[in-house]
């Protein structure tokens, strides 16, 4: 049998539009998703500059801080040598009087060494006088010119000093040891202990005097090893060329 003509109207008219409306809405379907592939949202390049912006301000505060520390750092590190440099090993310190004249003059500062320092003949040395009253609390600065276990005696008509009965070659002096203050000789320096004058013996109080005796190595600050600044000596002009290494 054959469908009658109604049938096949009925048919045609129901089929071809289904298959022309796939048609139409697939290519539209895909146009759309080519669209939101293929494009950046509207948007999206202004965010990531201002992430990219805080990012780097971030990094420049972090730059600031980190110097800031660095030199937060080196400054504790020069303060901690500093105080170490000035308790255990050196320091300087003020010379004052005449006693030491010409190697040391009033108003000298000078640097002293004090690490590990044991006292030895001929040396300048800084040191704690256990009657510092006398001294107005201040820190003495003479030459050492025995120690312990050494014999010292002094021959005061023409002020020569021997040691161990050798006579001592004392170019550094200003003048003749002539004045025996308290001094009884020949006399032999207990250990621990040592005997001291300054360079200028006429104007010196030191282990000749009762006041000073014989030093307590234990009351030594250290060794004078260098001029820094030459004193004005009592209203004398400075005198540069005194600057360096102490003799």
């Amino acid at each position: 049998m054959t469908k009658p003509e109604n049938h096949k109207a009925l048919d045609d008219k129901f089929d071809t539009p289904d298959i022309d409306a796939l048609a139409s809405i697939t290519p539209g379907d895909d146009a759309s998703k080519d669209d939101d592939s293929g494009s950046p949202m509207p948007g999206s390049e202004a965010k990531e500059s201002k992430e990219d912006e805080k990012e780097d301000k971030a990094d420049v505060k972090k730059k600031a801080r980190m110097e800031v520390y660095d030199w937060i750092q080196c400054f504790v590190s020069a303060l901690i040598c500093g105080i170490l440099i000035f308790v255990f090993v050196g320091r300087t310190i003020g010379v004052v009087g005449s006693s030491m004249n010409q190697t040391l003059k009033n108003s000298d500062r000078v640097l002293m060494y004090s690490l590990f320092y044991t006292p030895q003949a001929g040396d300048i040395i800084v040191f704690h006088s256990p009657n510092e009253a006398r001294f107005n609390n201040v820190p003495l600065v003479k030459r050492v010119i025995a120690v312990g276990g050494q014999t010292i005696d002094i021959d005061f008509t023409v002020g020569d000093v021997y040691v161990d009965g050798i006579l001592l070659s004392e170019p550094y002096i200003n003048m003749k040891t002539t004045d025996r203050e308290h001094f009884t000789g020949p006399l032999t320096i207990p250990e621990g202990m040592i005997f001291v004058m300054g360079d200028n013996r006429g104007r010196s109080t030191d282990s000749r005097h009762a006041d000073v005796g014989l030093v307590d190595t234990r009351y030594v600050l250290g060794k004078v090893v260098f001029i820094l600044i030459p004193g004005d000596n009592f209203g004398e002009p400075r005198d540069w060329g005194r600057f360096g290494v102490v003799k």
